[in-house]
């Protein structure tokens, strides 16, 4: 089983291993993605760049077991996904790993605490300890004074904070990240990579980004270029200041 081969140090984290992924629209077929490979390990701050259509976001769809390839495979923790079920991989999904999105997705009806809370409630923890996980990962964010509040009362800054609260109060092995920092300041954007990367250190929490942005990419310590679907380290220099 999947989740039986989690905490075995032996492994990577993640292997794309010559991942294909196409598109049928009618009788025209689009290849979004061809024999791509790359790895995360444990602990890694990493990302996935190039420009706009190039399949950064559904590579990390595929690696968040969102999407499944069409051909080739993806491991995790040495173990392939490609045999497993719809239900084996939402599973492991929702343990174990979390997700930031460039619009923050979170509930507009709920408050701070309960977007981070709901997480929690698909996975049966009860009330009191749904409770105190979300009061402890909102406070790792710095909004520990803004639990009552709904999101139109935040600002962009801090509702990505209590996205990203709501990506860690699972505890999860990895957090996928889709251009976190697109609608963000220059300055907001650099104190989310600062928390963001405090929190890859104090919680042991590896991070994957598709961004090309270059405050995103002169972070990371490895970065998958992309373009038209291949892995492509020829245009590295337009991708990072």
């Amino acid at each position: 089983m999947l989740c039986d081969a989690i905490g075995n140090n032996n492994f990577s984290l993640v292997q794309a291993i010559d991942v294909c992924r196409s598109f049928f629209l009618g009788e025209h077929s689009h290849q979004a993605l061809t024999n791509v490979s790359l790895e995360i390990k444990k602990h890694d701050f990493s990302a996935i760049a190039g420009p706009s259509g190039s399949g950064k976001s559904t590579l990390l769809n595929i690696l968040g077991c969102l999407e499944r390839p069409t051909s080739g495979d993806v491991m995790i923790e040495g173990v392939s996904t490609k045999e497993l079920s719809i239900r084996q991989l939402s599973d492991f999904r929702a343990k174990k790993l979390g997700f930031v999105f460039q619009t923050f997705n979170l509930v507009p009806t709920l408050s701070s605490l309960e977007n981070v809370e709901y997480p929690l409630l698909l996975l049966n923890i009860n009330a009191k300890e749904r409770k105190q996980r979300s009061e402890e990962a909102l406070k790792k964010v710095g909004l520990e004074k803004f639990l009552k509040n709904h999101p139109s009362q935040l600002s962009g800054g801090q509702r990505q904070r209590v996205a990203i609260a709501r990506a860690i109060v699972k505890k999860p092995l990895l957090v996928l990240a889709d251009e976190p920092t697109a609608n963000l300041d220059k300055k907001t954007a650099n104190e989310i990579l600062d928390l963001m990367q405090q929190l890859n250190l104090a919680e042991k929490i590896a991070f994957l980004f598709s961004s090309h942005d270059p405050l995103v990419l002169a972070r990371a310590n490895s970065v998958a270029y992309l373009t038209d679907g291949q892995r492509d380290e020829s245009h590295r220099e337009q991708y990072v200041a």
